[in-house]
């Protein structure tokens, strides 16, 4: 059936949830896992350009190291299940439209991932990953729900 799952995450309560169940379908299925991150870049407007390059550089390794947990806890949970797993992280301004590139790029047959539950206006105004990778994936999604 499904051979190898993408799964995004954010290190939120939902989407470890997610990834818990992922890990559980990908062993079932005796698939392997890439567990994903995408950290939005900074948009700033430097005072001056050396402060530009010293908050940025400070807030990519702050990102790339929770980046960094968010993924190991990912790979723990993953050897405890038995589930072969390889990680990705990415830095994009579209989180939905990197998730799909990651999957056709990965040639992952299947994403897994949270949905956040935001309903109404707030869904509307902030918008939503999941549903705009549901919108455009030509890759099966599978949406989580707690």
């Amino acid at each position: 059936m499904y051979k190898h799952i993408l799964v995004p995450t954010d290190g939120s309560e939902r989407s470890s949830a997610a990834v818990e169940q992922a890990l559980q379908l990908a062993r079932a299925l005796g698939a392997k896992v890439s567990v994903m991150t995408v950290a939005e870049p900074l948009h700033i407007m430097p005072i001056t350009p050396d402060k530009a390059i010293g908050v940025r550089a400070e807030y990519e390794e702050q990102v790339r190291q929770e980046g960094l947990r968010i993924l190991g806890a990912a790979q723990e949970r993953a050897a405890t299940a038995g589930v072969a797993i390889e990680t990705v992280q990415v830095t994009a301004g579209d989180a939905w439209q990197a998730i799909i590139d990651a999957a056709r790029e990965r040639g992952c047959d299947l994403i897994a991932m949270a949905s956040h539950g935001r309903r109404g206006v707030s869904a509307f105004l902030m918008g939503s990953v999941t549903t705009k990778v549901l919108s455009h994936s030509k890759v099966p999604v599978l949406v989580y729900r707690s």
